[in-house]
């Protein structure tokens, strides 16, 4: 299942369980390292979310809000997600290869918890 995205746009589908509706967020995508180091660093917020691929831990240094992290495995299927506040270093999670990041709260609003899918949309 080899994911290659690009840097750019897109939208991340959260595929809702036990008879949830999906939801449709807008994604910024980051898979080179430029784009992914810099992620969500000197922004006072986020539309969406931003992917960070591939990624297995994050750190919220130089950040100016706390953001929800979500891990997922190569299938695109939640591992954790945690709400980390600036100044922090999160864990790496051996088993993640992407990592999304949004404002803290909005993952759960999106159904985003351990063990959901979710699917990246890329414009063609």
């Amino acid at each position: 299942m080899g994911r290659h995205w690009r840097d750019g746009r897109g939208e991340l589908v959260v595929h809702g369980g036990g008879g949830e509706p999906s939801v449709t967020v807008p994604l910024e995508i980051a898979t080179s390292y430029r784009a992914r180091t810099k992620g969500l660093l000197g922004r006072s917020s986020i539309e969406g979310a931003i992917l960070l691929s591939p990624a297995n831990s994050v750190h919220t240094f130089r950040m100016r809000m706390p953001i929800d992290v979500a891990y997922l495995d190569r299938g695109l299927r939640v591992i954790a997600v945690r709400t980390m506040r600036p100044g922090r270093l999160g864990m790496p999670r051996l088993r993640a290869r992407h990592v999304l990041e949004a404002g803290a709260g909005a993952m759960s609003e999106w159904g985003v918890r351990k063990g959901a899918r979710v699917e990246v949309v890329v414009p063609v």
